[in-house]
């Protein structure tokens, strides 16, 4: 028997492939790995009953199962379903590409130094005196639903007043600070903490909220260390530890 195979059939394989991937992907990181395992096993006993045994019965209350079964998944991964959209929606890999083909003239290169020396600066002078911060730069991505947790300032963005704000006894210096079109938005904000297994130990709670927000969001979060001083960037998903004060230029050059 010879089945008629042709380029959209690999497409189709390779675009479900993807696809499958992509879910196995928001399972693993949110802990429900072992829920999709059996999702998928119940889905093959059903293709398997179904279209090759072809039992009616037994068919017929399975396809019941998995049309109904629709309903309680979404209610079920509702949160991972969020997830998937909101980032098919930011449109990063698209984004990417499209800067790729942009060129920045020199005015724009001057308001994007007058944005990010002064966080580097804040950010070396908090790492020497070993005070923890946590600042999150955001992209294409809307944040206001993490603004709305903290307290709106809506201030230009100042060296001085970044340290002020994550001085050990400042009210607001263990929230998450907010950057949004090249303003302090909001100080004191709580962020999702991602559930990644893989972090190292000597992490903590402030890098996991860092973590968490660059893989629910496009945004940059950059983190000071209170117990080491030491500087690290999150940016979609991936950390980049132990920066110096050029790196993070760099990071923040190319990213922003």
């Amino acid at each position: 028997m010879f089945f008629d195979f042709g380029i959209k059939d690999i497409i189709d394989i390779l675009c479900v492939a993807l696809i499958l991937y992509y879910i196995y992907r928001l399972m693993k990181e949110s802990r429900s790995l072992n829920i999709f395992i059996g999702i998928m096993v119940f889905v093959l006993v059903w293709l398997f009953v179904s279209q090759i045994l072809e039992m009616r019965l037994l068919g017929s209350i399975l396809d019941k199962l998995v049309s109904v079964g629709v309903i309680g998944l979404i209610v079920l991964f509702k949160e991972e379903i969020r997830k998937f959209l909101y980032q098919l929606g930011a449109h990063q890999h698209v984004k990417s590409f499209l800067r790729f083909f942009q060129h920045k003239d020199a005015n724009k290169e001057e308001e994007d130094k007058e944005t990010i020396l002064p966080i580097v600066w804040a950010c070396m002078d908090m790492a020497k005196g070993k005070v923890g911060a946590l600042i999150v730069v955001e992209r294409a991505t809307p944040l206001e639903d993490i603004v709305n947790t903290g307290e709106t300032i809506d201030a230009d963005i100042n060296k001085l007043l970044i340290e002020n704000i994550f001085f050990k006894n400042s009210p607001l210096h263990d929230g998450a600070m907010i950057i949004s079109k090249k303003r302090i938005k909001a100080v004191g904000c709580i962020l999702p903490v991602s559930h990644n297994m893989d972090i190292p130990k000597e992490l903590g709670l402030r890098h996991r909220a860092a973590l968490g927000i660059s893989q629910d969001s496009d945004a940059i979060a950059i983190t000071v260390s209170e117990e080491t001083g030491r500087i690290s960037v999150a940016i979609k998903g991936q950390f980049r530890l132990r920066l110096s004060a050029e790196e993070l230029e760099a990071i923040l050059a190319k990213e922003l």
